[in-house]
């Protein structure tokens, strides 16, 4: 099995896709073939935007992508933009598919790059929750968090589900433009609670190092 680094968030829009592209390139700027997969993505009316960027991305990267589609890179997709539980219509969800679709990509592949779809528990179908992937896939998690106001209680919190299971990850800030009062508000908890703060633009080599070794 390759080395597969599954992205995942506190919540939906903190920054996964973007993120999962960084990773892309500076694993591949090492000379390491790199792969994605997003698992399902809603909201999906005339095109999946997110699988689009990734394949864009992935035939610039590893030439092997040339004749990969966007259906390879997400399986499955659902119209309405929810949770795949109500997107789905309460569909069971279909394990089979995404495994084949793993192990297509995979072979392309020294990294592969496994996004999710909103934060850890977003209910899949009656059976699993997001964060029941990570440990299906036997990935190691990068969890996304955001900079703005509520961040230490949503990165704690979503910390606190991963280590409930055991599940090795590596937080990283994806700090946006608007994101100025992190410094004040929020950075100076994190800079006293852990070793370092490791953020999406800056440290992605850094985060890339540590996932790669884990």
């Amino acid at each position: 099995m390759k080395k597969r680094i599954f992205v995942t968030a506190t919540n939906t829009d903190i920054g996964k896709t973007y993120t999962t592209l960084l990773l892309l390139k500076e694993f591949a700027s090492r000379d390491l073939k790199v792969g994605a997969i997003k698992l399902i993505e809603t909201g999906v009316v005339n095109e999946a935007v997110d699988a689009e960027l990734l394949l864009e991305s992935l035939k610039e990267l590893n030439s092997a992508f040339k004749d990969i589609s966007v259906e390879d890179i997400v399986p499955i997709t659902y119209s309405l933009g929810a949770a795949p539980f109500v997107a789905s219509d309460r569909t069971p969800l279909d394990l089979q598919k995404l495994n084949a679709a793993v192990q297509t990509i995979e072979k392309l592949c020294d990294v592969l790059i496994i996004e999710g779809a909103g934060g850890l528990y977003v209910p899949i179908d009656d059976e699993y929750m997001m964060i029941d992937m990570i440990e299906y896939f036997k990935a190691e998690a990068l969890l996304v968090t955001h900079c703005s106001l509520g961040c230490i209680n949503d990165t704690l919190l979503s910390e606190k589900a991963l280590s409930d299971r055991g599940l090795e990850f590596v937080t990283a800030f994806n700090c946006k433009e608007s994101d100025t009062d992190f410094k004040v508000v929020s950075e100076p908890y994190f800079s006293q609670t852990r070793k370092r703060v490791l953020k999406t633009d800056s440290d992605i080599d850094t985060i890339c190092d540590v996932l790669y070794n884990v």
